[in-house]
């Protein structure tokens, strides 16, 4: 999926200390949300549609992805 993120506002979790590395997030035109490694921030970003975005974050809270 192409998105324009030249004006995107892109923000990291309130959990993040200020010299962590981390990913940030951005809602996009179209309820699309893209995602990005904030040290490389020039770099590549991934593009979710938002159905998927909210699948993602209810397994997420659902603790579908913590480590056993």
């Amino acid at each position: 999926m192409n998105a324009d993120l030249s004006k995107a506002d892109w923000y990291k979790s309130s959990r993040s200390g200020p010299n962590q590395d981390c990913v940030e997030v951005a809602h996009l035109d179209g309820g699309t949300v893209g995602v990005r490694d904030s040290k490389d921030v020039a770099g590549p970003a991934l593009v979710f549609a938002p159905r998927d975005w909210d699948v993602f974050n209810a397994a997420v809270k659902d603790g579908k992805f913590d480590r056993s």
